[in-house]
């Protein structure tokens, strides 16, 4: 019996349109799902399918009150007996930071897949119709279930936790850094390597959590004699400020007493914008503790954490404790 799958579309370049056969010159979001669905006559063999047209955007267009409005149409189809699992296509730029938002705040454990592509549908070698297959195998697998939101690129599985995006241009443009991926995809067919092991989906305090809106977070990028006032102008509009440091979350001396002057009235968590790694707490860097370390998430999923974490408190050494957590 086949499985019942909703495919959730929001755009990208997997529904772009462009001149006919080139890959780089195009507009996202142009093409509605049930064409691109109807591109890939073997996706019907996999699953009976419904899907839905959510947005049809480029994904520098997603921002949070979309994200709110995609968690509350999945944790829907969630509840739903008769449905199996959800595959979301999305445009790649900021795919990694939906699917963190939604490991975290998603409410039951059934599969929930994001795909997309880094070529147009209209390109003459489109990676999207065998992104989209494999994310529908995936969604249809028992293995699937109870393992947070996954993302199918390239034939290969990421957890929506540590996916990130480290290519501008190759179809193959997403890793997982130290930790490797989940696993592969050969056509059709699954095979799990590993699965996450940090909280997520039901299993997070977030995923309980009524949002009508996120607070506002912002990320101050640093670098060779970035000016401290950008801190100050950032922090006056923000419930809270993520460091993008170098290094391992490292700044100047006029950043230190800059932050150290805010941290008495902001909650404020220290990354990096270097892509592998971990930042921890550093009693040497940061004696006063004026900053909450990112670990291992990028400055943008160190936001989305701190913006859930606000929801819940604003007591500085209990979000430090969610940051050890997720």
């Amino acid at each position: 019996m086949k499985k019942n799958i909703i495919i959730i579309a929001t755009g990208g370049t997997i529904a772009g349109s462009g001149d006919a056969g080139k890959a780089a010159d195009y507009q996202a979001g142009r093409i509605d799902v049930s064409a691109i669905v109807s591109s890939v006559p073997a996706i019907a063999d996999l699953a009976e399918l419904t899907t839905i047209q959510l947005y049809n955007i480029d994904s520098n267009d997603m921002e949070e009150a979309k994200w709110l409005r995609l968690r509350d149409l999945i944790n829907y189809y969630g509840k739903d007996p008769s449905v199996d699992g959800i595959v979301v296509t999305h445009g790649t730029d900021t795919l990694e930071e939906t699917a963190f938002f939604l490991n975290l705040t998603i409410s039951h454990d059934k599969p929930v897949v994001l795909t997309g592509s880094m070529r147009p549908a209209t390109a003459a070698s489109a990676d999207g119709p065998m992104n989209l297959y494999q994310a529908v195998a995936l969604a249809c697998s028992k293995e699937a279930a109870h393992a947070g939101v996954l993302a199918v690129f390239s034939d290969t599985i990421y957890s929506g936790r540590d996916i990130q995006k480290i290519n501008s241009y190759k179809t193959d443009a997403f890793e997982i850094g130290d930790f490797g991926c989940l696993g592969y995809m050969r056509d059709d067919q699954v095979y799990f390597l590993s699965k996450s092991g940090k909280p997520h989906t039901s299993h997070s305090i977030f995923s309980s959590l009524k949002i009508e809106a996120l607070p506002k977070v912002s990320i101050a990028y640093y670098h060779c004699g970035a000016d401290p006032q950008l801190l100050s102008l950032l922090s006056a509009n923000s419930d809270g400020l993520v460091i993008a440091g170098s290094g391992s979350g490292n700044y100047s001396s006029a950043w230190k007493e800059q932050l150290h002057c805010l941290a008495k009235d902001h909650i404020i968590v220290r990354s990096s914008r270097v892509l592998q790694g971990i930042v921890f707490d550093s009693p040497y860097f940061d004696p006063n503790r004026d900053t909450i370390p990112s670990y291992t998430l990028s400055p943008q999923k160190a936001r989305i954490l701190l913006m859930l974490s606000l929801l819940t408190t604003r007591d500085k050494d209990k979000i430090r404790s969610l940051f050890e957590t997720y």
